[in-house]
């Protein structure tokens, strides 16, 4: 059977998945008590590392924005983006917080607002702090978490063209130790984690769908056999979204369901309590913006009554969005090519946050208003099931039983978003990113997530699983305080590479043809005069360099097109970029005052042509319409002896892959 899995990664994943499962089903309570005591042993005596690694991932991710570093690609210099923004939005936005708002967007508030820590306060305070801390728990930290991951893998992949993998965040560390059985670790622990997450979700998530097709009365209980049923229809349908691939069936449905979450999020605003909403929503957004600082490194040390609250709620996000990170930053990074660094973090930190924000004030806030004004407290009294409570919130809205097939719809396809893509991540870590995998092996993990998701929830052992993946944040928060050293240190190297330039103007031209040289500035160029130009001094230039090169032991060769017209001058070297020097026509309109102005010579139509240098890293070219054919040629030698003297620098050592030279 063909198949693209690398043993040395999907062996030692399997093993340790089908293992932690299989001890998690048979043996659900002592499993899950131990795993228990592990993880409050961390919460409490190690939650610093969580507040302090999330802290910096923020801190590291605003001084990126608005550094240098902002404008550097994820690619090529030349990239565009492979997705419209609308598109690019909607996945990410599926596959990082999708289902969780349909689970939490009134559970959470109502909970903070029900909890014994905010009891004392008056009902006004409660409903705010309810507000203030699901901002917190949904807003630029969480998404700060995702953003580092995805960054770092976007950039490696795209602009050191190296797998998109974990691993490869590695590479300015160890190089290209990262192709053998460190890398192999790394891959493997990105899988399991993966795995673990996407099972818990499927699992609580199949619960809340039974729950609402109960209320509805299309199934007469909330049992295991229909349980089954669920999982067996949302993973087939995964697959067969996953194996449509990103471009079809994971972009369309992202398209619907974010359609589809704003249609029913402006149904609630407008039919429920509209300047409630829309006031405690401006006044939370200030209260957030003032506390941020506050909230960022608050441990409620000094508040003894509080540490439960803050461990159970604040430190198991935290944790819970780091064990999530590998996922959703390897589904980020694998959308994200050809966006620069600034408008990654911007869009990734601030949109959808904005979008939680309104999302959460308009639920959440809803629901409390109902609880004080409508339901007398009956809607507190189910915060602790969640399953259950957005639907008995939609009792007070009008068309009840059609909003609440519209809610389960949505739910089902976030389940199918976050699932399909899901199993394409794990597919690429296992494959190490084969371009190209077979059918089966989408099945094969669809099958595998569905099973164990059931096993494990019909034996109680979803929550020993959840919390072992709570574990697995600790370590890989620091796995990603390691990113950002790395990713910093090869930013410093890329950032010295495309500013080692010198300008255009430093050319040397002699002053022997200035009367022909000033006639060639106050002209301008039609298309065939262009082309003639590229094939008469370009290619001429080009061709006698190679020749020399050629002479000293240096392989070069001549590449052309037309249409557009274009010739380069290629030398292969082991390294990302090969050195390109080409020359192409391009065009220009022109303005219409210039066309207008007397004092210049007569133009005959609003278009120009020029031929533009270009170069194999994508720096940005110039125009070199006035060069004679031995000033090409020394513009050449200089980008030549630029790029030796790059390669050859040590510092630049990470430029040099076994994966480059690749288009």
């Amino acid at each position: 059977m063909v198949t693209t899995l690398k043993k040395g990664i999907i062996f030692p994943s399997l093993i340790f998945i089908l293992g932690i499962s299989f001890i998690s089903i048979f043996f659900p309570q002592v499993t899950e008590q131990l795993l228990n005591s592990v993880k409050n042993f961390i919460f409490v005596n190690l939650n610093w590392v969580y507040i302090w690694s999330v802290t910096i991932f923020v801190i590291f991710l605003v001084y990126l924005t608005f550094s240098d570093y902002g404008k550097i690609k994820l690619g090529r210099n030349d990239s565009k983006p492979e997705y419209s923004f609308f598109s690019w939005m909607s996945m990410l936005f599926a596959a990082g917080m999708g289902i969780g708002l349909m689970y939490f967007g009134v559970a959470e508030p109502m909970q903070h607002y029900s909890s014994e820590v905010f009891a004392s306060g008056h009902y006004i305070n409660r409903a705010k702090n309810a507000q203030l801390y699901t901002f917190f728990h949904w807003g630029i930290h969480a998404w700060a978490i995702y953003a580092v991951v995805g960054l770092s893998l976007a950039y490696f992949t795209y602009r050191y063209r190296l797998p998109l993998s974990l691993r490869s965040c590695f590479y300015p560390l160890l190089k290209n130790k990262i192709n053998g059985n460190w890398g192999n670790a790394i891959d493997v622990f990105a899988l399991c984690s993966t795995f673990f997450g996407i099972t818990t979700t499927l699992g609580f998530g199949v619960v809340q769908i039974n729950s609402g097709l109960q209320i509805l009365h299309v199934i007469p209980e909330n049992s295991f056999t229909y349980q089954v049923i669920i999982v067996a229809v949302l993973v087939s349908l995964s697959v067969l979204s996953a194996v449509s691939g990103v471009d079809k069936g994971i972009k369309i449905l992202s398209n619907v369901n974010i359609i589809s979450v704003i249609c029913l999020l402006l149904f609630v605003l407008f039919l429920g309590p509209t300047v409630y909403v829309i006031a405690s929503f401006t006044e939370g957004l200030g209260n957030y913006i003032n506390s941020f600082f506050s909230l960022t490194f608050n441990t409620h040390i000094y508040e003894k009554d509080t540490l439960p609250w803050f461990y159970d709620w604040t430190i198991l996000y935290w944790a819970w969005w780091i064990s999530w990170s590998p996922y959703v930053g390897l589904f980020i990074a694998r959308i994200s090519k050809g966006r620069t660094i600034r408008e990654f973090i911007m869009a990734v930190l601030v949109l959808p946050t904005v979008f939680n924000f309104i999302w959460m004030s308009v639920f959440g806030n809803s629901a409390i208003w109902f609880d004080l004004t409508t339901a007398q407290g009956a809607l507190s009294k189910l915060a602790s099931n969640p399953d259950m409570l957005m639907f008995r919130f939609l009792d007070y809205l009008p068309l009840t039983t059609l909003v609440s097939f519209v809610v389960i719809a949505i739910i089902i396809i976030f389940f199918v978003t976050s699932a399909d893509s899901g199993i394409f991540v794990m597919n690429s870590i296992a494959t190490e990113n084969a371009p190209k995998s077979p059918k089966w092996q989408i099945v094969f993990w669809g099958i595998l997530l569905a099973a164990l998701a059931l096993l494990l929830l019909n034996a109680g052992g979803l929550k020993a699983l959840q919390t072992m993946t709570l574990i697995t944040a600790l370590p890989f928060a620091l796995i990603m305080i390691v990113f950002i050293v790395s990713l910093m240190k090869a930013l410093v190297v890329d950032r010295n590479y495309y500013e080692k330039d010198f300008s255009a103007s430093a050319i040397p031209w002699t002053g022997v043809i200035w009367k022909q040289r000033l006639k060639q500035i106050v002209s301008f160029k039609d298309r065939p005069s262009v082309d003639d130009f590229i094939q008469d001094t370009v290619k001429t230039a080009f061709t006698e360099l190679k020749d020399e090169f050629m002479g000293n032991g240096i392989e070069a060769k001549i590449n052309t097109w037309t249409d557009p017209a274009a010739v380069e001058i290629e030398i292969r070297h082991d390294v990302v970029n090969n050195f390109v020097y080409g020359v192409k026509s391009h065009s220009k309109t022109i303005s219409e005052s210039m066309i207008k102005d007397d004092n210049l010579p007569d133009v005959d139509e609003s278009k120009t042509y020029y031929p533009r240098a270009y170069f194999g890293d994508a720096r940005e070219g110039y125009d070199i319409q006035y060069f004679t054919k031995d000033e090409l040629i020394s513009d050449v030698l200089k980008h030549y002896e630029r790029f030796l003297e790059i390669i050859s620098d040590e510092d630049n050592e990470m430029f040099i892959s076994i994966n480059t030279g690749k288009k």
